[in-house]
Order: structure tokens, then C-alpha cells, then sequence
């Protein structure tokens, strides 16, 4: 056994893990890792020297190493490599044990590994961790989902090394079960529809305005000094800006124009369709990834599709004003959704969720921080059960003061043929969502005339169905 125990373990010691080990020591906890790679283990001797820090080649030495009840985090790739994991380390464990799974991990999957290690009388936490290298390193969000006891445990830990806003640690308790990995879920949602409008707007000043990139980079610096301050506008400028030192040309301009994904974004979008939750701006930012990675076919489809673009049709100054409206509104609008969907999900899977907690805890540290997140936690501190945050008098008003904006960006968009899908089903969601009458009862009509799926009326209860063909 190793001399002292330690207060945590960490399996998984690439540059996440050990930053979070570091950030760990930092706050004067003892902690442990395991990896089966001895440089990693090296590293994590190297850069954490002189401080409580101990890596472990071997499983048994590691669990052995930590005080009673063991809590070891896996930080691990999602899928196979988790159950893995798992499985390596449940003999070496004793009742009362639990692990902490920081990884992006599919919620169901989640479900199922807490009822399996629930079974052998061991607890289980999803947790989802925002904020990068750098955010583990000196304060990311957290967003841990299960027990309250198991949250006890390492609830000190976990506060410590959060990152804060205006001294609230940005970490708490999000539910039970898989609401951690949920509530990262939806996060890594909106953070695909919060960079797909910004790479709209990006476009528009680039090819519409025919604006340079310092020149955007400087109008995102002035949007980032005010009400949309947030970490992404903060480093669209760092991208813009960055020069390629072998050509001495802009970067982003030698970058290719197609974005990959992990899949949290699909994950959204899969399980708000199960849920019949709507979530168009986040749909279709997956969608554009996906569009992105038709680069060749885009090539040819652009010589045979010609293009019939017309110049944007207002002036600069102007414009750049409507794009900063526009942004603020459909990124409100964009968290609008996001957190309709985590308050449909804690209903449907009895997850307990609070809505101020989770924004709350995105004030800080995670990837989608920005200024409305104080904007929107006050909102749900004013009414817990909003059914949906654009019906929050201050957002509301907000709302309505700078759609006429997001309105012109896209039909300016339109008229100039460049793609502003999220920008486009923004406007779509909120006038769909303020609408009191949609044509849906035509497509009743048209359901119940094919396929006799019957209909309801307006003015009396039941369901009905016609035969249609015969009036």
C-alpha cells in the first residue's frame, strides 16, 4: 500500500486528466493516477513535482492507494473504452466504492452502467466536464449527475476546482441518474448552434460586406465588451487573426471548410425528436457540419448550380449593427431551446433537474459561457417553472426589440445566396412558437385522409375521422 492514501483517483492520464489532477493538487488534495502508458505516468510526475500527485502503472497498487470510500474518475474515450475501464478496476473495489465517469458519455449508457455497478454495491456518477485543457487545468463547469451521498464525497474536491463566478463555484448536483451526461449533452448542443451562428455572421461580413478578417475580428471585440460577451465570440477574434507562419497568410483562410463532430450535437437532436421537443437551430447546425463535409460535391454542384447571388442589399455600418442584434437574439433563442429540452428530458426521466442551477453553472468555465447566462439564471430564479425562457418578461423584451434585426440578416442572407441556416430557423422557431394558430390542421386533414388517422376538433371534444372522398 502506498505510504499515504490519497483523496482521488484518476484513470485516464492524457492532457485532460492530468490537468485535472494538477487543479486538484493545486487546492492541497492528494491524488492519485493510473495509466497503462509510463510516459503519461511520467508526465504527470514531471509537471506535477512537489506536489501530492502519484501515478500508478497497476490497477491494484492505484485502488489501494486511495482512503475509503474509493472515488476514482475515468477520463477516458466514450463507449467501449469506458466499459473497459470498468471492468478492469471493479475487482480491486469494495462496496461502497464508486466511480465518476467525466467523459462525453451517451446518457443511456450512463443508465445502464449505474444500474450494473448499483448491483455489485458500487455507486456511479456521470459527469460532464466543460472548459478544455485550460478549464481543467484552472477552473472548468462541472455538471455531475447521481446520488446526493456520492456527490458528498466529492462535492469539497469538485468545489475547489471549479471554476467560479463572482465566487459560486461553477459546479453542482444536476440530478439523478444520467442527468450529468444529459445536461453536458445539451450543452455541447447549443455550443453547435452557438459556433454555427457565429460562422454565419462570419460569412455574411465576409462575402457580403466583403470585410476583411481583422476587420471582423475587431467588430467581434467590440460585440465581446458588451451584451454578448461570451467565450466563443472571444476567440472567433484569436482565429481571425492568427497568422499561418509558414505562408504569413490569415489561417482561417487556409483552414479547410470542412467541420467534424463527435456526436454530442446528433445526440441533442436524436433525443429532442424522441422526446417531440423542438430544437431547429440546433438541428441544423448538425445538419450544416454535415452539409460541410460534402466538399466535393459542393465543388461540382457549384458549376452546375450557378449561383445567382445579388449583392447584400444594406450598408455596411447598418449591417454590422443588425448582425450584432441578431446574434445576441438567436443566441437567446438557441439556450431557449436547449433548456426546453432539459426540462422536457428531467420530466420524462424523473431527473429532478433545475434549470437556475444549470445555467448557473455555465456562467463560468464551460465552452457556451456568456454574459445572458446571468440574464437567463435570473429568469428561472424569478420562475422555476417557465415553460420556456423567451416568455420571461426581460427576455421577452429583449427578445422583441431586436428580432426586426435578426429578420433583415436573413433575408439579407437570402437575397445574397449565402447559407444562414441557424440564423434562418431561429426567426422560424419564434415566430413558430408565438404563433396561436399553425397550419398543422391541414396536415391533420391530409393524415386522416390517407391513412384514417383521425383528427381533433376545435370546437368539439373527441377524435373524429371523414371519408374524405366521398364529399
Amino acid at each position: 500500500m502506498a505510504e499515504i492514501q490519497y483523496d482521488f483517483g484518476m484513470v485516464g492520464l492524457g492532457t485532460m486528466g492530468r490537468a485535472l489532477l494538477l487543479n486538484m493538487a493545486d487546492h492541497g488534495f492528494a491524488v492519485a493516477g493510473l495509466d497503462t502508458d509510463l510516459g503519461k505516468v511520467d508526465a504527470l510526475h514531471s509537471e506535477g513535482a512537489g506536489k501530492p500527485v502519484k501515478g500508478f502503472l497497476d490497477a491494484d497498487e492505484f485502488v489501494a492507494s486511495i482512503r475509503k470510500p474509493c472515488a476514482i474518475m475515468m477520463l477516458v474515450p466514450a463507449g467501449g473504452p469506458v466499459d473497459s475501464v470498468i471492468h478492469s478496476l471493479t475487482p480491486h473495489l469494495e462496496e461502497g466504492d464508486f466511480l465518476i465517469d467525466g467523459g462525453n458519455s451517451y446518457f443511456k449508457d450512463t443508465d445502464r452502467r449505474a444500474k450494473e455497478l448499483t448491483a455489485l454495491g458500487l455507486g456511479f456518477i456521470g459527469m460532464g466536464v466543460s472548459g478544455g485543457e485550460s478549464g481543467a487545468r484552472h477552473g472548468p463547469s462541472m455538471m455531475p449527475g447521481g446520488t446526493v451521498e456520492n456527490y458528498e464525497r466529492i462535492r469539497p474536491i469538485v468545489e475547489a476546482i471549479a471554476a467560479k463566478y463572482e465566487g459560486e463555484p461553477c459546479v453542482a448536483l444536476v440530478g439523478s441518474g444520467s442527468a450529468g451526461h444529459y445536461v453536458k449533452t445539451v450543452h455541447n448542443g447549443i455550443e453547435y448552434a452557438v459556433m454555427q451562428l457565429i460562422s454565419e455572421v462570419y460569412d455574411i461580413m465576409r462575402r457580403g460586406l466583403d470585410m476583411t478578417n481583422a476587420e471582423i475580428a475587431d467588430v467581434f471585440d467590440q460585440w465581446n465588451a458588451a451584451e454578448l460577451q461570451g467565450f466563443l465570440v472571444q476567440i472567433t477574434t484569436t482565429v481571425l487573426r492568427f497568422q499561418d507562419e509558414r505562408t504569413g497568410k490569415d489561417l482561417v483562410d487556409l483552414i479547410s471548410d470542412k467541420a467534424k463532430q463527435k456526436g454530442t450535437g446528433k445526440w441533442t437532436s436524436q433525443d429532442a425528436m424522441d422526446l417531440g421537443t423542438p430544437i431547429p437551430t440546433i438541428d441544423v447546425a448538425v445538419a450544416a457540419r454535415e452539409m460541410s463535409g460534402l466538399k466535393d460535391e459542393r465543388v461540382e454542384a457549384s458549376k452546375i448550380l450557378h449561383n445567382t447571388t445579388t449583392s447584400y442589399p444594406y450598408q455596411k455600418a447598418a449591417a454590422v449593427a443588425d448582425l450584432r442584434a441578431a446574434l445576441h437574439t438567436a443566441l437567446l433563442i438557441s439556450y431557449a431551446q436547449g433548456l426546453a429540452l432539459l426540462k422536457e428530458a428531467s420530466k420524462e426521466y424523473g431527473y429532478g433537474t433545475n434549470l437556475e442551477t444549470v445555467a448557473k453553472i455555465w456562467r463560468a468555465g464551460c465552452i457556451i459561457r456568456s454574459r445572458s447566462l446571468e440574464t437567463i439564471r435570473a429568469a428561472y430564479t424569478a420562475n422555476p417553472d417557465l415553460a420556456n425562457l423567451l416568455v420571461d418578461p426581460t427576455i421577452a423584451a429583449d427578445i422583441l426589440h431586436n428580432e426586426d434585426a435578426l429578420r433583415r440578416v436573413v433575408i439579407g442572407a437570402i437575397q445574397a445566396s449565402i447559407p444562414a441556416p441557424s440564423l434562418s430557423a431561429s426567426i422560424a422557431y419564434l415566430d413558430g412558437y408565438r404563433s396561436e394558430r399553425l397550419p398543422a390542421n391541414l396536415i391533420q386533414g391530409q393524415r386522416d385522409l390517407f391513412g384514417a388517422h383521425t383528427y381533433e376538433r376545435l370546437d368539439i371534444e373527441g377524435s373524429f375521422h371523414t371519408h374524405w372522398e366521398k364529399l
